[in-house]
């Protein structure tokens, strides 16, 4: 990419961070106003220390003298408010404007298909959520307004040295030259370590989320040192991305304030032979030392100020991309579903149909081949077969997750397309295998902070799945904290909240994923109960491993590499003499034992 197109590319990026001002359009210009002011107010300074030194000193007036001494404090007085303001008013515009579009990327985040997720480390959201916002808000607290006010002082400073002396100010701005090509070659080192810097912290992000969510595999397998070494690897880097950033700086600020001292030398040696000669006055020599001063200040600082707003801008397109990320789910459907989403509400079973249903993941590597099968109201249908053969993703259609790429998925005889949203899921429970709980208490988890559930109403719900005795077995019972992904409970006590959960939020659809592997048998008999009370008066799909679980479903179907082998109830497949009585005898029949049918 061409510098002129990466300019172009960048003014864009920040004319869209800019339009996120417009509701804060009158504090923004309150804190431009400010800015401008500010930098015709700090050439002033100067010129009175001029007058001063040339009309009270050199010529003593003392009532002058303190008079002239009152109005600089004024003067600086003034310039501390007018700093104030303007620290003040960019930080604030800044924090806002930023939790605006952190709302916003949010928001988005949360509607993205389950696809993106696959494909997203979530610490690299993280960052996006957290780190590169932060970035952002340096745009307007250390970046835009700040520089033009800069531009702004510089030039009124240059004007004013100028009118005042055209010899001195000659003399003061001759190795401006060599200082602008520095700033530059500085500008543009800096920016690409601070790309390097940002792409190194989300990679950072990235492992340290990832290994730490799944440090138990790690010490299951003995990994720590070969995923420390990778640590290590990852964290040089980005210590070197730093480093080469603060070399930069080490470079540029003694080559500012080198370029500062010398010119003042020339300015003193120049003004000093001008002051033998009455050419200049003493008060003129000190007011453009001053001007020097004020000038390789802001010099200095917008070098360091363009990056910061170069860097928020960076981060503004990695935000941006995400914002812009297409793999939302679309929501356009009118249609609502009468049935409610708490344990108060009667519903009515729905019907679930899936018809000549194309199913991938990525490209055209179906996983899902023309699937076509129906759950009537009230049926529980259950979902048997190997590890990868497509039942999970049947599921996670039905709650639009994902995507089909051809057919129809029907609820109640309408294209599950045609539901707003809300309405769909808010009728379909689903009770997972790997259960997430947040770091919360159980109550909290089971209602899901939702403030229209009562405490009455979670008690009561986990009193008919029949988890309150060992919730009350635990310390401060509903208040009980589960810590994260409650780890602090065994993995039948993190499903039976699942289907207290489930039972509390009383779904129409109801769909259970392999939930009553791997726990115990005393957990199993409670889930076993919790499930036939789950699915009664429900349309229900239930995927399992364990046939024992499905055994007395409505219908079973049988998938194997994302088609439909059979179907038919438990002792239909039997008769069939087929794949699942196959599967049946590996895990029921001993050798030589016949097989019961009923």
């Amino acid at each position: 990419m061409s510098a002129d197109i990466q300019q172009k590319f960048s003014f864009t990026l920040l004319r869209r961070v800019l339009s996120y001002i417009k509701p804060y359009k009158g504090m923004f210009v309150f804190a431009a106003i400010s800015s401008i002011v500010f930098a015709f107010v700090s050439p002033v300074r100067p010129w009175i220390t001029q007058y001063t030194l040339d009309n009270c000193v050199v010529k003593p007036d003392k009532e002058m003298l303190l008079n002239m001494t009152l109005i600089m404090i004024g003067i600086l007085l003034f310039e501390t408010l007018l700093q104030f303001l303007n620290e003040y008013l960019t930080g604030w515009l800044g924090q806002t404007i930023i939790r605006d579009m952190r709302i916003k990327l949010f928001n988005h985040i949360n509607q993205l298909h389950l696809k993106f997720f696959d494909k997203t480390p979530i610490g690299t959201l993280v960052t996006r959520v957290v780190s590169d916002m932060e970035a952002i808000s340096d745009i307007f607290s250390e970046g835009l307004l700040v520089i033009l006010g800069d531009i702004l002082k510089l030039l009124v400073i240059i004007s004013v040295m100028f009118f005042s002396n055209w010899k001195l100010a000659l003399i003061s701005l001759s190795i401006f030259p060599l200082l602008l090509a520095g700033a530059n070659m500085f500008k543009n080192g800096v920016n690409r370590s601070f790309n390097d810097v940002r792409t190194q912290i989300a990679r950072l992000n990235a492992f340290v989320q990832e290994h730490i969510t799944g440090m138990s595999v790690v010490q299951i397998f003995n990994r720590e040192e070969e995923e420390m070494k990778k640590f290590k690897k990852i964290n040089a880097e980005h210590r070197d991305a730093n480093i080469k950033s603060i070399w930069y700086y080490s470079i540029f600020f003694p080559f500012i304030e080198i370029l500062s001292s010398v010119s003042v030398g020339l300015l003193v040696w120049w003004g000093g032979r001008g002051i033998f000669d009455h050419e200049f006055s003493v008060g003129q020599l000190v007011a453009f030392i001053m001007y020097i001063n004020m000038l390789f200040r802001p010099i200095r600082m917008i070098a360091d100020r363009f990056n910061t707003l170069q860097m928020g801008i960076v981060a503004s397109e990695r935000v941006f991309k995400v914002m812009d990320t297409k793999s939302v789910v679309m929501d356009s459907g009118k249609c609502l579903m009468a049935n409610g989403n708490t344990s108060t509400i009667n519903h009515q079973p729905l019907s679930i149909e899936f018809k000549n249903i194309w199913f991938a993941y990525s490209g055209e590597n179906y996983v899902l081949k023309n699937i076509s099968f129906k759950a009537k109201h009230g049926e529980t249908v259950a979902l048997v077969g190997a590890t990868g053969s497509g039942k999970s993703s049947i599921a996670s259609l039905i709650n639009r997750f994902y995507e089909y790429s051809k057919g129809e998925i029907l609820v109640d005889g309408i294209n599950i397309r045609d539901y707003e949203l809300n309405s769909l899921r808010r009728n379909i429970g689903i009770v997972l295998q790997d259960v997430f709980l947040f770091s919360d208490t159980i109550a909290n988890n089971i209602s899901l902070s939702n403030p229209e559930i009562k405490r009455e109403e979670i008690v009561e719900a986990a009193k008919m799945v029949g988890a309150d005795d060992f919730i009350m077995r635990l310390p401060g019972g509903y208040d009980y904290n589960v810590m994260e992904r409650g780890a602090t409970l065994s993995v039948g006590q993190r499903q039976l909240i699942s289907f207290i959960r489930a039972y509390l939020y009383n779904p129409a659809i109801l769909i259970m994923d392999e939930a009553t592997s791997s726990i115990d048998t005393e957990s199993e008999i409670l889930i076993q109960r919790a499930t036939e009370m789950l699915t009664k008066k429900r349309t229900s799909i239930i995927i399992a491993h364990r046939l024992a679980t499905v055994q007395r479903a409505d219908k079973i179907i049988v998938l194997d590499n994302g088609e439909i082998l059979e179907s038919g109830t438990h002792r239909e497949l039997l008769a069939l003499n087929k794949h699942y009585r196959k599967l049946y005898e590996l895990q029921f029949v001993r050798p030589n034992e016949p097989i019961r049918t009923s």
